[in-house]
């Protein structure tokens, strides 16, 4: 399938195809205006990095590392690394010191970029590891410097040169990935030129980004998910990227960039969503039965798109219902999204359907950093929203012991850097990579995940549980914003909640007897979330948590998975309340 041999060779071609043509879009805050750059542009730029790099005498398969946030700089850093051979190793800005102390130390890495100040006062306890590097790159000036530091205006060189060419074969190792484990410390993916190619001409072949799509890029670089789907896959495709300020700034960006497509996480939906409903609860019940309308009709229109309804009188209505409904929610996301992955965690079927609905055509994936990232996704024409989709081509999957998916193909990762034995517990001696996550394969391949092996909870009755389906059906309640499914040890389940506090408190106002507490008006709410949860599943109670559980706070990782293990050892005491008497 691959028709590219190195990241760097595709780099190349697309310069030379498409010079003067959008290659990349970035907001100036000095000249407070969104810019734009060619790939000629680009690549002149590339070649100044590569020509500051060389100053360091580094050899091919040395590792530099970058630590910043999406931006047209990222990509250039990434380029002139790769061109000269050398490996990237991305680190996420909101990670823990003692993490990228690990990971510098781990990789061997001789080089870090960094933004500026902001980033280096984070770094303040690990200063004695980033003295033992060859450079510290910044872009700002930095107070209280080390003897490593440069300024990048003051090393680049005045004149651009012409790309590196042909130091790299597809079996080199691109880039060294730390993963964002939820326990331990995290383990280095090798992924090679051939490995991340395959997957991103895989990815083309099975949904089509064109010439003229325009992607808004914010979940970060460092994200296996976005690198190869929102870097390396609009290289080969010719489309351009426009680079997001922030997430809190997410809402301004989309009206003014107005992507055609856009790649998430499903926490990013989930926050839209609820946004969503907490304005319609206070809306009139004329605009509340006509949104109603519309999302039931619209989804009837996806189903009679997709050959899995008929035909039905009501359709009739869905071009006004979308004029007056779903057009007005797509232009808050600029008006011209064409489709929207949604990847790195399972995102909730009612949802997926929700946003479907308003015509919003959301593709459900899957994949992990080991397989460069992506298995399987969903397709524009064969969108099953509770699944994530068919393998991409090239791409074998089986269902193996407790259930477990494994697969096979050319995107699987080298292995783990410095650690054979881990590579060798994952992989088997003929290729197979084990995913540890459980599965159904439905009849014509849709791969719907039912847990994780290494979370399954154990109740005291001798039942075993999946908590992650039961957290996606909680999840779909309004009155929830994040849920950790409990019970391991215990004769039931419970959940620590992080709650709407505004809709609970207007719930309890108008429909809970005087005198009743929040938790049990919570319980009562989510009970009928779990309708399609087998019987023998029972929620016995739920904790109100204050805090939310953030990447900050450490009850998350920088991919945004809970850290189940930390956040119960944090609510040990609540927990046991939730269980006093059993």
């Amino acid at each position: 399938m691959t028709t590219h041999t190195t990241l760097d060779e595709v780099f190349r071609r697309r310069v030379r195809l498409n010079p003067d043509s959008l290659a990349y879009m970035q907001y100036d805050d000095k000249k407070q205006a969104w810019q734009n750059y060619t790939w000629k542009e680009t690549a002149d730029e590339v070649c100044l990095w590569q020509s500051m790099l060389r100053s360091l005498h580094l050899v091919q398969g040395d590792r530099v590392a970058i630590m910043m946030n999406n931006s047209r700089e990222w990509v250039i850093f990434d380029q002139a690394a790769l061109g000269l051979g050398l490996v990237s190793v991305p680190i996420y800005t909101s990670d823990r010191a003692d993490n990228i102390d690990w990971i510098l130390k781990d990789a061997g890495c001789k080089a870090l970029l960094i933004k500026g100040q902001e980033q280096w006062d984070t770094l303040v306890d690990i200063r004695s590891r980033i003295q033992t590097l060859d450079a510290l790159f910044s872009f700002e000036v930095l107070y209280d410097a080390p003897s490593n530091y440069r300024l990048v205006k003051k090393s680049l060189p005045g004149f651009a040169g012409i790309l590196a060419n042909g130091l790299t074969n597809a079996d080199d190792l691109a880039t060294i990935v730390y993963t964002s484990g939820t326990t331990g410390r995290p383990k280095g993916v090798m992924l090679t030129h051939r490995n991340i190619l395959f997957n991103t001409e895989a990815g083309l072949s099975a949904v089509e980004v064109r010439e003229d799509d325009l992607m808004l890029s914010f979940l970060p670089l460092s994200h296996a998910l976005e690198r190869t789907i929102g870097y390396y896959l609009p290289i080969v495709a010719g489309s351009s990227v426009a680079f997001a300020r922030s997430i809190e700034l997410l809402g301004e960006d989309l009206q003014y960039v107005k992507p055609t497509l856009l790649i998430s996480v499903p926490r990013i939906y989930e926050r839209v969503h609820a946004r969503i409903e907490e304005t319609l609860a206070s809306s009139s019940a004329v605009k509340q039965r006509l949104f109603s309308m519309a999302v039931n009709v619209g989804w009837h229109h996806f189903l009679h798109r997709q050959h899995r309804a008929g035909w039905s009188p009501k359709l009739l209505f869905h071009p006004l219902l979308d004029r007056l409904v779903g057009a007005k929610i797509r232009s808050k996301l600029g008006g011209r999204l064409r489709f929207a992955i949604s990847g790195g965690a399972p995102l909730a079927p009612p949802i997926s359907r929700f946003f479907i609905s308003l015509g919003i055509e959301i593709l459900q994936g899957y994949g992990l950093t080991e397989t460069s990232p992506v298995i399987s996704v969903n397709r524009l024409e064969d969108n099953e929203p509770e699944s994530v989709g068919t393998p991409l081509p090239g791409i074998e999957v089986c269902v193996g012991e407790n259930d477990e998916l494994l697969t096979r193909s050319p995107c699987i990762m080298a292995g783990y850097w410095n650690q054979p034995q881990a590579s060798a517990e994952i992989m088997t001696d003929d290729g197979w990579l084990h995913t540890g996550d459980q599965v159904e394969i439905g009849p014509r391949g849709h791969i719907r995940i039912t847990g994780r092996i290494k979370d399954i909870l154990v109740l005291s009755t001798g039942e075993k549980i999946g908590p992650s389906e039961i957290e996606q059906a909680l999840s779909s309640s309004q009155l929830v914003e994040q849920v950790l499914v409990i019970g391991e040890g215990h004769p039931f389940l419970t959940a620590l909640v992080v709650a709407n506090k505004s809709l609970l408190n207007e719930r309890m106002n108008q429909d809970a007897a005087p005198g009743s507490k929040a938790e049990s008006v919570l319980l009562e709410a989510l009970l009928p979330t779990l309708h399609e949860i087998p019987g023998y599943v029972h929620l016995g109670g739920v904790a109100i948590v204050d805090e939310p559980f953030t990447i900050e706070n450490g009850m998350m990782t920088p991919t945004m998975k809970l850290k189940r293990k930390k956040i119960l050892a944090n609510y040990h005491g609540m927990v046991e309340v939730l269980y006093e008497g059993h």
